[in-house]
């Protein structure tokens, strides 16, 4: 059994004995692309908005091109996980799940389905090519629909967003996703307040209920994720007086079974400028790795990131509260 220190509270910390580490063999790369987005929801752990067009938040194309040739090269790497913003604005998002799918690896792209529906105001872009262009490169869909209720999903995402969401994943459903069993549509559900999401096979089956009964809408898997008290949700946590208490849910919710299916022990994460980090939540919060710090994917090897000591602090009790939180769902 592995055990996780947090650093950032030292008085928890003779709780544990071990340093966490990544597992023996990286099998997965997740690309934060950038963090511009269509919303600005009021979790989001990346504070993504219209309003992130800066060169630094966004990956650009020659920093794309490394990145790519890098997953391709490495013997042990099999998926890439495209994540934002929303990863679909970037303009090189589909060049780079092209030659990524040409050369035979998985790609996950962490859509909002909002995104479908929008049309940039000042340029006219659409974003209506997603679903065939995605389906054309067999990409796996994880897209964020945070409840099946509407006025839920709008106090998270903002007025319009329940129906754009629920328009966007019919075009996907209408070329396939969550019908062909080769497409894959998972959705992703977390929690309005600050609370652990309840348990993810009962939750999927109203998911699955509802979304059918109202709308004929069909998925895969629905994914739980907790919310990490880290930047908008922590702001307001801290504005409202509630993050010590959500910090004591997350504490005294600690699973040490979790921590062996963590998702930082079997992937690398990188910024838009191609700088390694060990999930998307350090990355949030500027907090590199110390071996690697600053350094560039392509400046390393998977070989080297394996068994690396995983930089922590109290947010990770966000990922081992309950049943465990990942990129993927719960972790048991």
């Amino acid at each position: 059994m592995i055990a996780l220190p947090i650093l950032d509270r030292p008085h928890f910390e003779r709780k544990f004995d071990a340093e966490l580490t990544a597992a023996d063999r990286i099998t997965t790369l997740q690309i934060n692309i950038g963090a511009v987005c269509n919303l600005a929801c009021r979790h989001c752990h990346v504070e993504s908005s219209p309003a992130r067009t800066a060169p630094e938040d966004n990956m650009s194309e020659d920093t794309a091109r490394r990145v790519v040739d890098w997953a391709i090269a490495e013997p042990t790497i099999d998926t890439v996980d495209i994540t934002g913003g929303s990863p679909e604005m970037n303009p090189n998002f589909r060049w780079m799940v092209q030659e990524l799918r040409a050369a035979d690896l998985s790609v996950i792209d962490r859509c909002n389905p909002t995104i479908i529906e929008y049309v940039e105001r000042k340029t006219g872009r659409s974003f209506e090519w997603i679903p065939q262009f995605l389906a054309d490169h067999d990409v796996q869909v994880v897209a964020s629909m945070p409840c099946y209720l509407e006025d839920n999903v709008e106090r998270q995402r903002g007025k319009g967003a329940y129906n754009a969401s629920v328009e966007g994943l019919r075009k996907l459903n209408a070329v396939g996703y969550g019908v062909d069993p080769n497409l894959r549509l998972n959705l992703v559900y977390n929690p309005n307040g600050a609370s652990l999401p309840p348990p993810q096979e009962s939750l999927h089956a109203d998911y699955t209920r509802e979304l059918s009964e109202r709308f004929g809408l069909v998925f895969n898997e629905l994914w739980t994720i907790t919310n990490m008290p880290i930047k908008r949700w922590r702001h307001e946590l801290e504005r409202d007086g509630r993050l010590e208490s959500y910090m004591t849910t997350l504490i005294d919710a600690f699973n040490p079974t979790t921590v062996e299916g963590l998702m930082c022990r079997h992937q690398v994460n990188i910024d838009p400028q191609g700088r390694i980090y060990d999930c998307d939540f350090n990355q949030a919060l500027a907090m590199p790795n110390e071996a690697f710090g600053g350094r560039r994917v392509w400046e390393t090897t998977a070989e080297e990131l394996a068994g690396r000591c995983i930089a922590t602090a109290d947010h990770c009790y966000g990922c081992t509260a309950g049943t465990g939180s990942s990129c993927g769902g719960s972790l048991m």
